[in-house]
């Protein structure tokens, strides 16, 4: 049997799919323990259940799960253990789904004949608002496991939201709504398919305002601070129009490969560097609460930061150190790295600002919230 130009890659893309389903499901079902209890539950579903319930971990043991609130409980338990956050063999598995996951929407793209336009960058906007606010409703369930209030939203519902599944449940529903459109589209019921798509995400959008509005008027522990949120949203809105000014100006090279579309890159990033200095140095005076950096990079940031304060003290250009830290701040520099990247094309342009925006959106919430 030869092998002929004539496979359609969208169906060899959606028989590989079908077929890692069906494959990993039967290993479960053959090998409970090793595969469905000390595979898929260990890496997976165990930490999202651990997290879900504010635990330190979550024991899986004869096909029932206990969630244990002690590092040394944690420590002494029989049987398979599971803590919230990312491991080594969860991260690699979802870069590998990840990438699989980009290949099979580049196909459904070229299947659909969706042309990569600034319109349609422009319609997904709302779907990366939307990941960082459901964020946000996770942390306001866990701000109420915190205080003993019991939950929010009950367990496996909230589980929706937690990473990683908030990305496939985002995904599945930017698809859904992805799909429908253009089928209206093609059908005539539809002019354009883009506004229809933003207004899927505006509505999405909407509801999730919604749900934590609910949350900030009828619960004490979750408050309102406008005045972050204006910081963040006028902050972003300046740098990006001051990049695109310096830039258009100075060097237009930059700009070539996206137009304006570069605009919503660099604000995207912006609101992400805007929050998180003003959470991590300023979280006290703005919103009564203070904050610690959560991602790698944050977190390097703020060390050579105060690292270099520290040589500025030893080298007798300052008196203090600590006088640079009360004045500055130490995550002023992230801000700058967030803006400072190159462009690229449209498809890449997704990406790049969801990466952005959605943790932008969450720690701007977050902190609006003061959660």
């Amino acid at each position: 049997m030869e092998l002929t130009d004539d496979v359609d890659p969208a169906r060899a893309w959606s028989a590989a799919f079908v077929a890692g389903v069906v494959a990993t499901a039967a290993a479960a079902v053959a090998f409970p323990r090793r595969v469905a209890d000390g595979f898929l539950w260990r890496y997976f579903w165990g930490p999202v259940d651990a997290d879900a319930h504010g635990a330190i971990c979550a024991v899986r043991s004869g096909g029932a799960t206990e969630r244990l609130y002690s590092r040394s409980a944690c420590a002494a338990a029989d049987g398979v253990v599971a803590q919230p956050g990312y491991t080594t063999v969860s991260t690699v598995s979802y870069a590998v789904v990840l990438v699989f996951m980009l290949v099979g929407v580049l196909l459904l793209l070229r299947k659909l004949e969706i042309e990569m336009s600034p319109g349609f960058y422009a319609a997904l906007f709302p779907f990366m608002l939307l990941g960082g606010a459901l964020r946000v409703v996770e942390d306001v369930n866990a701000e109420f496991l915190r205080e003993g209030l019991g939950t929010f939203i009950s367990f496996p519902a909230v589980a929706l939201i937690i990473s990683p599944f908030i990305y496939f449940v985002m995904f599945g529903f930017t698809l859904a709504a992805l799909v429908t459109t253009v089928a209206l589209d093609r059908r005539g019921a539809l002019g354009e398919f883009e506004p229809a798509l933003a207004a899927a995400g505006v509505a999405g959008l909407a509801a999730t305002f919604g749900v934590l509005g609910y949350a900030s008027a009828t619960r004490d522990i979750v408050d309102f601070n406008p005045l972050f949120l204006a910081i963040v949203a006028v902050g972003a809105t300046l740098v990006a129009a001051l990049f695109w000014a310096g830039t258009e100006r100075f060097a237009p090279v930059v700009n070539e490969g996206t137009g304006m579309m570069g605009i919503l890159v660099v604000w995207g990033h912006s609101v992400d560097g805007i929050a998180n200095v003003l959470s991590l140095d300023w979280g006290p005076q703005l919103v009564g609460r203070s904050y610690g950096s959560k991602h790698v990079v944050n977190r390097a940031t703020v060390r050579v930061t105060e690292m270099a304060y520290v040589r500025f003290e030893e080298w007798g250009l300052v008196e203090s150190s600590q006088y640079l830290v009360d004045t500055f701040g130490t995550a002023w520099p992230f801000l700058l790295i967030k803006i400072g990247g190159p462009r690229y094309a449209y498809l890449l342009l997704i990406a790049i600002l969801a990466v952005g925006l959605g943790p932008g959106t969450r720690d701007t919430l977050r902190a609006t919230l003061g959660i």
